[in-house]
């Protein structure tokens, strides 16, 4: 009796443990996280403003996810957003792309598109896009044209 109450155990146990790996695989997968390195290498970017932006954001390009925001610091020097792009090894960005926040929808989450650019350079890994466009700031659209300061197109 003792015989298959071991065995018993044991197989109870293998199955948990094969059931915890599992879910932490999926945990990781799903969570979009790389354990080691992963295939990607980072390119950084500066903006005036990153308003809605968080680290974990997709960067898309022609609307196809080429990677994530990895991390979003100020430079103190020019007080500007330093935003860390992880991009997919297989995408090569050249150096005159164009790195623009973007929402997705009217009131969506925050997003970088990133513009191909023509020029036969490419950004090396470390390396820094030098064009980029800021998020439009929707509430202070708004509050211009509440308040009556927005311009007038000059005729």
């Amino acid at each position: 009796m003792s015989q298959s109450k071991t065995s018993l155990e044991l197989a109870v146990g293998a199955f948990v443990l094969i059931c915890l790996l599992c879910v932490g695989y999926l945990t990781i997968k799903l969570g979009k996280m790389e354990l080691v390195g992963g295939d990607a290498y980072e390119v950084s970017a500066k903006f005036t403003s990153v308003s809605g932006l968080r680290p974990g954001s997709a960067v898309e390009m022609s609307g196809v996810p080429i990677g994530r925001v990895r991390s979003i610091t100020l430079d103190t020097g020019d007080m500007r957003a330093v935003v860390v792009l992880s991009i997919n090894n297989a995408i090569q960005l050249s150096d005159d792309s164009i790195a623009s926040i973007k929402t997705s929808g009217l009131i969506g989450d925050k997003y970088v598109g990133v513009s191909p650019g023509g020029s036969g350079e490419y950004v090396k890994p470390g390396g820094r896009l030098l064009e980029t466009e800021s998020a439009v700031d929707i509430e202070s659209l708004i509050s211009k044209y509440a308040f009556g300061n927005v311009e007038k197109p000059k005729q």
